[in-house]
């Protein structure tokens, strides 16, 4: 795990993510040697220092992006816009929820990534699917070499990352090159569901991906009956969760097996394990719609999934990171252990010889995300040799 700062987990964990989805080492460099002082501050303090050098990073790239639109250099102008927007989304993420401008600094992030996807002239269109009278926005990546309707894996987010976080890591075109098309979802309590439509989330995720399934079925250029999910940390609840109880999935993944998040929380009250965030008790209550933290864990004492994951009876794989220091390794062996009715269950744990031993493999997510690209290929009956 690379520690820029050695005292600041979650800092850490940003770095990683950003490095994740294409940070250039030079950069990062120039936004966090003048944070060491800052790491070892209060949340407030330290995370506004934190967003002031990140988003100058962002604007001085946005400059030199415009640059090359003036000469028509848009390939490169797209790149740029590219890495100015996960910037901002690192360091918008790290941010009180009530922060001032935060709303402001996440539309900027979203507009930025658009810019540079055009640009960059990447296969990534943003799409809406009707939910409780609005939308829930998400990023569809078709399937390359593929004649007719496709496989897909739908793929969610966890607590506090977003759709274009995903895209950034890859998946998406690890899977593309593998013949499965890819749906990254923003659902209720992350990215635009929450910021943007107020949807917090919710313990039965069943009821949003009953509404994703009947979209996706809509479309021509889906498979209607190869449709997995993938969830990512506390989408490793999310989507054994929906697995579960709707049918029409044809497969699961969770990266970071997380069966048991009411237990977690508990531990988290007793100050054991890393927090994902800054100022995470108010982050908590602001996702899950909670007035404070008293009501919060009377939520979250639905969020398990002891006596769902037996109703589960498709393919699932199961995969976590060996020194997960956020979710404990024991909760990947439950969730599998309790996989009795899948007709193939499989257990991963990537170990220092792969990579990605940390949360959600955040410290080399490559060879992780391949394994689960294979397997997804693999069952969905796409591709994993040209």
């Amino acid at each position: 795990m690379f520690k820029y700062f050695p005292t600041n987990y979650v800092w850490n964990l940003s770095v990683g993510l950003a490095i994740e989805m294409g940070a250039r080492m030079g950069e990062i460099e120039a936004m966090c040697a003048p944070l060491q002082d800052a790491a070892k501050q209060p949340d407030a303090e330290g995370t506004q220092a934190f967003r002031d050098t990140w988003s100058r990073m962002a604007n001085k790239l946005c400059g030199l992006a415009e640059e090359d639109e003036a000469r028509g250099r848009q390939l490169s102008a797209g790149e740029k816009y590219t890495r100015a927007s996960s910037y901002l989304l690192t360091c918008e993420r790290l941010q009180a929820h009530d922060a001032p401008n935060r709303l402001e600094l996440y539309k900027e992030s979203l507009a930025l990534f658009q810019k540079g996807v055009t640009l960059s002239d990447e296969s990534c269109e943003r799409v809406e699917i009707p939910y409780e009278g609005k939308h829930l926005s998400a990023l569809y990546v078709p399937a390359q070499g593929v004649e007719g309707p496709a496989p897909l894996l739908v793929q969610v987010n966890g607590l506090d990352s977003t759709k274009e976080l995903g895209y950034h890591v890859g998946m998406p075109k690890w899977l593309a090159k593998r013949g499965v098309a890819s749906l990254v979802l923003d659902q209720p309590g992350t990215g635009e569901a929450l910021r943007l439509q107020g949807f917090t989330a919710r313990y039965d995720s069943e009821h949003w991906a009953s509404r994703v399934v009947d979209w996706l079925e809509s479309r021509d250029d889906v498979d209607s009956k190869r449709i997995g999910m993938e969830g990512v940390s506390l989408g490793g609840y999310y989507c054994p969760r929906a697995v579960a109880f709707e049918p029409r999935f044809a497969c699961g993944v969770v990266l970071g097996a997380n069966h048991d998040w009411r237990d977690v929380q508990k531990r988290r009250l007793e100050k054991e394990g890393d927090f994902p965030v800054p100022h995470y008790w108010s982050h908590v209550c602001w996702v899950w719609g909670a007035r404070d933290i008293d009501e919060f864990m009377e939520i979250a004492e639905n969020v398990h999934l002891d006596g769902v994951v037996e109703k589960i009876k498709v393919p699932f794989l199961v995969t976590h990171g060996e020194k997960d220091s956020q979710i404990p390794l024991k909760w990947a062996q439950r969730t599998y252990d309790q996989l009795i009715n899948s007709p193939t269950r499989e257990l991963k744990i990537f170990t220092e010889r792969e990579g990605g031993v940390q949360h959600a493999a955040f410290d080399n997510a490559i060879n992780p995300g391949h394994y689960i690209a294979d397997w997804v290929a693999e069952t969905l009956g796409g591709r994993t040799a040209n």
